[in-house]
């Protein structure tokens, strides 16, 4: 048996989750372009966020379906106010 394993690694995230500051204004029913990399997005609106807000589920348009953001996917979600959204 390892002398050296720790019994608990498990119990703390691999890092600390911070979303961005503009994800803490978003709304249920809010729409969104969500910016995945570049030459990449969509648009959308959101449909649950969690309380602490660094997870996003949104409904994509086009009948792309529901998808479940998190703040360390790499990804920014904007509000339509900010950027052109006339999909």
């Amino acid at each position: 048996m390892a002398k050296n394993v720790k019994q608990h690694a498990a119990d703390a995230p691999l890092r600390t989750a911070t979303p961005a500051p503009h994800w803490k204004q978003l709304r249920q029913g809010d729409r969104v372009r969500v910016l995945f990399s570049p030459g990449f997005e969509a648009s959308g609106v959101v449909d649950t966020i969690t309380p602490d807000h660094t997870a996003v589920w949104i409904h994509l348009d086009g009948g792309r379906g529901r998808t479940l953001l998190h703040c360390g996917d790499g990804v920014d979600i904007v509000p339509c106010g900010e950027t052109a959204c006339g999909d």
